[in-house]
């Protein structure tokens, strides 16, 4: 696999369907069957990485990453990194959003989803212990574990999130 393609252009199922069963692209003419075969796949899609399928996203994401120093160093910090640096467009849309939100965990007012985004970014950027990067996140990522509406802040992102248009693949990988 190229690195390139395989960290930022890849999309992936998730957001594919989204697309295809988008009005006037594809549930206009597609078959019922295709559209229901293609809605089996959440289950699979929810399922979180397995150990062997991070280590060669990450080693793909250490070829993609060495003639671009400015990313973070695995794909879970970038997909962070892309949050923070994304986050008043998405707590804006989320704002929107508010009334189809009601009773699912969000925080519902620009505090609360500011702080729920920050404390996902944690999350992210410290990824885990045996990423052996980012060390000194580890305290603040396991308090953001506590933060009102983070686990639903990444559901909703997961969701909401267009693959490759808003991260890559490996990154987008780090939500779920």
């Amino acid at each position: 696999t190229v690195p390139a393609y395989a960290c930022r252009v890849r999309g992936n199922p998730s957001s594919w369907r989204k697309v295809l069963t988008m009005a006037g692209y594809g549930n206009a003419g597609v078959p019922p069957s295709v559209v229901e075969r293609m809605e089996d796949f959440d289950l699979e899609e929810g399922r979180p990485q397995t150990e062997e399928k991070k280590i060669v996203d990450q080693r793909l994401w250490e070829a993609y990453i060495s003639t671009r120093p400015y990313l973070a160093l695995t794909p879970s910090a970038e997909a962070g990194r892309v949050l923070l640096h994304n986050r008043d467009a998405i707590v804006k849309d989320t704002l929107k959003r508010a009334g189809s939100l009601e009773g699912m965990g969000i925080p519902l007012d620009e505090k609360g989803l500011d702080d729920a985004m920050r404390a996902l970014a944690t999350i992210l950027v410290y990824g885990s212990a045996e990423d052996g990067h980012y060390d000194e996140l580890e305290a603040a990522s396991h308090e953001a574990m506590n933060v009102q509406g983070v686990l639903e802040m990444a559901g909703f992102l997961d969701q909401r999130m267009c693959v490759p248009r808003d991260m890559g693949c490996t990154s987008a990988a780090a939500i779920k």
